[in-house]
């Protein structure tokens, strides 16, 4: 396929983020940069340089700055990139608390809804604070058996933050699948949906995952989101709709919150 379909407008290319960086590459080293392709040529032939002026044009939040952005570029995989610093990821892509939107999330036909910035933080801040709450502390693990859902994305963010673990499987998994992958790391907490939707059906989880919570003794609760119906819980040992956990503290969220220890 030979024709293009598309191009820029000029303004649209000096609009973007990429072009912006670019210039600040330009003006740092007195090059004349004009296009993606000379950018990504200049990234691979400085490497190092390419990705501190990365992390300085990002303001990247940390609690420690780096002493050497990578020790060998000849060693992939296994080179060590900006040793020594400390930050929190989560912070960091949490950063933007405004109106903008953050989240556009359509469930095949029938569920579709948006996040904004400041309502994705909020969501976070409530989820986080309740794992902190019940103990949670850095180090501790929270698996999650959920579809491609915005509370994904807020309970990784919430996990991350208070500096815990986070892994997951789909809720399409079979039993023995998530058990090979859950028993492994001992979770504190299970995050659920009551299901997911596939093919315009509605696939109900519930059995599948109190068959999953019985063979995990570590699991001190399980957060269950509400995706198309109300679930019941009563099967479910130290199970908990996903508001009712998440109202269990209402206090501010603060950049102190943010583990990067």
């Amino acid at each position: 396929m030979n024709k293009q379909l598309w191009t820029p407008s000029q303004s649209r290319i000096e609009g973007s983020q990429v072009w912006q960086f670019a210039q600040t590459i330009n003006q740092r080293y007195g090059l004349s940069i004009d296009s993606y392709n000379e950018l990504y040529d200049w990234s691979i032939d400085n490497i190092p340089a390419f990705w501190q002026n990365i992390w300085e044009n990002n303001n990247v939040i940390h609690s420690v700055p780096y002493t050497s952005v990578v020790d060998d570029i000849h060693k992939m995989p296994g080179a060590t990139w900006f040793a020594d610093s400390r930050l929190n990821f989560a912070e960091n892509l949490l950063r933007f608390r405004d109106d903008r939107t953050a989240v556009h999330f359509w469930g095949e036909d029938q569920i579709k809804t948006q996040l904004s910035y400041a309502e994705l933080y909020s969501h976070v801040e409530k989820l986080a604070h309740s794992l902190r709450a019940m103990g949670l502390t850095k180090g501790d693990r929270v698996a999650a058996f959920m579809p491609n859902v915005p509370e994904t994305l807020i309970a990784m963010l919430a996990t991350a933050s208070i500096g815990a673990i986070w892994s997951s499987t789909s809720p399409d998994f079979g039993i023995k699948g998530v058990l090979d992958r859950f028993q492994q790391i001992n979770p504190k907490v299970v995050i659920a949906a009551d299901g997911y939707l596939y093919g315009g059906k509605y696939i109900n989880t519930m059995d599948k995952l109190n068959a999953i919570v019985e063979s995990l003794p570590s699991v001190e609760a399980v957060v269950v989101a509400q995706y198309v119906e109300k679930a019941e819980l009563s099967n479910i040992n130290n199970a908990v709709f996903w508001d009712d956990f998440c109202s269990i503290f209402n206090c501010s969220f603060c950049c102190s919150c943010f583990c990067c220890d």
